[in-house]
């Protein structure tokens, strides 16, 4: 999260933030108003307006921080030198890794409809990933290592849908959440992989 600005603590601009999207999920939100993000800190809403300029501020840099973290995710994948199966199972357990991290700015994130101009350029973003995720899937059935009679966007979507998934239920844990992103992995590849004689 990008321009923060000082404030004591539970004062914060990240404090902000972090109120706004749980009642951002809670609520909706267009539901929401700054001054239920004000109550719910217990601050006044020109104290909001320290940290943020307006509620679509706060959209705004929620979602970024959700989409930032899966485009990081992606970039490093891309950039490395290994056979494409190997690259789309590394970029689904890392998305798995950056949800759990950022599980509330994510699940805001994929309730995101395209109701404004800031949800637009969220669902063009994913719409590139959604593109990069297809081609690490054409590139490992070109290579043998993926069934070919699987549609590439359909497996994308079905891998990302899995992960996806995890916002309505997963609860971080003290052990962290490597142990969901190697089941995720597992049962997602146990299912595409090409069946070796």
């Amino acid at each position: 999260m990008t321009g923060r600005r000082p404030g004591r603590p539970g004062h914060n601009q990240d404090a902000v933030l972090t109120a706004a999207v749980r009642l951002f999920n809670d609520k909706g939100y267009e539901a929401t108003s700054i001054s239920d993000l004000a109550e719910a800190l217990g601050i006044t809403k020109s104290t909001i307006y320290h940290h943020v300029t307006s509620k679509q501020d706060l959209l705004r840099m929620a979602i970024n921080h959700a989409l930032d973290g899966l485009q990081q995710a992606a970039a490093e994948v891309e950039a490395l030198d290994a056979p494409a199966i190997e690259r789309l199972e590394l970029l689904i357990r890392r998305s798995v890794l950056v949800l759990a991290d950022r599980l509330e700015f994510v699940t805001l994130l994929l309730r995101v409809r395209g109701n404004n101009a800031i949800e637009s350029n969220a669902l063009m973003r994913r719409r590139i990933l959604d593109a990069q995720v297809t081609e690490l899937v054409k590139e490992a059935q070109a290579a043998g290592d993926l069934r070919a009679d699987i549609d590439p966007a359909t497996a994308a979507r079905l891998m990302f849908g899995m992960v996806n998934s995890l916002a309505e239920w997963y609860q971080p844990r003290r052990d962290g959440a490597a142990p969901l992103a190697d089941a995720v992995v597992g049962m997602a590849f146990e299912g595409l992989r090409t069946r070796q004689e």
